[in-house]
């Protein structure tokens, strides 16, 4: 398979401010990037795939927690399990920093009818995922346009293969299409920035005592570029709590200020 790495070289042109230039010599590039950038802010379909035992899987059940989501084809046998295999580590890394119940993750087969429930039972066997939220699963054929569309993923077929951008989607709880992320490879703070921002917005929502303290260990949590993974950074918990402490001190000292003396 040849993935087109053009796209993630425009990324980092687009990033430079110098994207119009490498349209112009990359058409096809910028058109799967522009088509992949236009399905953020998108809800997804509710479509009913298959799992690995054959079972009916739909979209919306994945729905409450952040889902990453990947298209693979189980005839590929370089670029597609070099792509899983590093994302698998990036999934790894996340679960760490967020919580191995944070997030989800699903591979979808586009290449239908090959990329059976069977096929991507084998797939996920020959590239050792064996995480329990991370699921493989078959659409039907009538479905794979429309699906595909739907999260922004170009492919075309060759005769070695396809051609095909490679992205992980993550898409946010209420099933909306979050962030892309590129690449056979990619800097992991740019896979686990967006789950934490989103982990953070629902530790957010409902004020209990479990949600403030997962939002304080999010707030927390901070990537260590010399380890190239992500840790707990005490000293802001300190930082954190000791400003609350100022603060709640100077309210106490405001409203005993005020008071009118018996």
């Amino acid at each position: 398979m040849i993935v087109l790495r053009a796209v993630r070289f425009l990324c980092l042109l687009a990033a430079a401010g110098v994207a119009g230039a490498a349209a112009a010599q990359q058409p096809d590039a910028e058109k799967a990037y522009r088509a992949s950038q236009d399905a953020i802010g998108r809800p997804l379909p509710d479509i009913v795939l298959r799992d690995r035992l054959d079972r009916p899987v739909r979209l919306a059940d994945y729905r409450g927690r952040p889902l990453v989501v990947s298209f693979v084809y189980t005839g590929c046998f370089q670029a597609c399990p070099v792509a899983t295999q590093a994302l698998a580590k990036a999934v790894r890394q996340a679960r760490a920093a967020l919580g191995e119940e944070a997030f989800q993750v699903v591979s979808i087969g586009f290449n239908q009818p090959f990329d059976s429930p069977e096929a991507m039972a084998a797939f996920a066997r020959q590239n050792r995922v064996a995480d329990p939220r991370w699921e493989f699963l078959s659409p039907d054929r009538k479905d794979v346009a429309a699906l595909t569309a739907a999260f922004g993923f170009s492919f075309e077929a060759t005769p070695k293969g396809f051609d095909h951008i490679t992205q992980a989607t993550i898409v946010d709880p209420s099933g909306v299409i979050y962030r892309q992320v590129y690449g056979e490879t990619f800097d992991l703070p740019l896979f686990v920035g967006p789950l934490k921002a989103l982990r953070s917005g629902q530790a957010a929502e409902a004020v209990t005592l479990e949600n403030v303290w997962e939002k304080v260990k999010l707030y927390c949590t901070v990537y260590d570029p010399n380890t190239g993974g992500y840790r707990v950074n005490y000293s802001l918990f300190f930082e954190l709590f000791a400003g609350l402490t100022t603060f709640a001190g100077l309210g106490w000292f405001v409203y005993k200020s005020r008071r009118p003396a018996a």
